[in-house]
């Protein structure tokens, strides 16, 4: 699975998490799952183990359904009464369906079971929608590191810094499924797993894929270094313009890297000039970002862009202190 944990440094760390997770997963997109309580006559499509059933209803919509000896001397083909469900999960994808399936014949169910509680905790503390698939890779990583310390196999993220600093609601988030964790099966993973869950959450929150979210994360960290050689000074991490900025550079980061349209389509050129002259510090260290982002990832950082990017670098300076 992740074997790529092991390595050390960040370049190594990001190219191998992107490539084993791509190969794994694929790019889970924006395909999404459901929970529903039942649809219609259903039937057996596959036993995956005595507790967990591969069903389909009437129109061939494809279920996991979790219950205690549901699968017990179960063929396929049968019939399966929905009120000895305990759990139902639905992907809408047919790949991402597939890799729920084969999930769940890989970890225990009580790890899946304890992930879906998780996730619907975090749902309540954060308001932007989740990419549901956050299921599949929050289990198989939360069941992996658990693995891992069952055999003595720990590790840290040089990202954990960058982790704590630029996402600091998904951090205590992973910290807070750290301590259920330990409560539900008694493993005390490793604090660093926090900034793990913490990416694994972020991901789900920009709907985009693992690589990208690497990506955006290491532009957030050089960016943010440039700014700060720029400026000569170092930002107060808790302050809320911090906060304010760092999801500007979030969404920026993730618009560059999707392609995605800019903030605005038709800037208004009177109001760039305006801003130029007002701001020429500000729209300087904004220049400066866009040629790290050139240099680094050979990507055009646009006018509108830059603009806006002066606009918060004039606001995170006005907490100077």
């Amino acid at each position: 699975m992740l074997e790529c944990y092991r390595l050390a440094g960040l370049d190594q760390l990001c190219t191998a998490v992107s490539a084993v997770f791509l190969r794994a997963y694929g790019d889970i997109g924006t395909e999404s799952v459901c929970f529903f309580e039942g649809a219609g006559e259903l039937r057996i499509k596959k036993v995956i183990n005595n507790n967990i059933l591969c069903v389909v209803d009437n129109q061939g919509s494809e279920m996991i359904v979790t219950g205690k000896g549901l699968g017990f001397q179960r063929k396929t083909g049968e019939r399966v009464d929905p009120a000895l469900f305990e759990k139902t999960y639905h992907m809408e994808g047919k790949a991402e369906q597939r890799k729920l399936r084969e999930l769940c014949r890989q970890i225990p169910i009580e790890h899946l079971r304890l992930t879906q509680d998780l996730i619907e905790y975090i749902k309540t503390q954060i308001s932007a929608p989740l990419n549901e698939s956050l299921l599949i890779t929050l289990a198989d990583h939360i069941s992996f590191a658990i693995k891992r310390k069952e055999h003595g196999v720990e590790f840290t993220t040089p990202l954990e810094g960058a982790v704590m600093s630029y996402y600091p609601t998904e951090y205590h988030l992973g910290q807070y499924c750290l301590r259920m964790i330990r409560e539900e099966t008694h493993v005390d993973l490793n604090p660093s797993e926090a900034a793990f869950i913490a990416l694994h959450i972020v991901n789900a929150e920009l709907n985009t894929s693992m690589s990208v979210m690497y990506d955006i994360t290491q532009l957030i960290k050089g960016a943010l270094e440039v700014v700060e050689y720029f400026y000569q000074r170092s930002f107060d991490r808790e302050s809320l313009d911090f906060n304010r900025f760092v999801v500007h550079l979030r969404y920026f980061a993730q618009r560059l890297f999707q392609a995605a349209p800019g903030v605005s389509d038709n800037y208004d050129p009177d109001f760039r000039d305006m801003i130029v002259r007002s701001c020429k510090q500000h729209y300087k260290c904004a220049q400066c970002v866009g040629e790290y982002i050139q240099n680094t990832y050979q990507k055009d950082v646009s006018d509108e862009e830059l603009i806006y990017l002066t606009i918060h670098l004039k606001r995170i300076n006005l907490s100077k202190k």
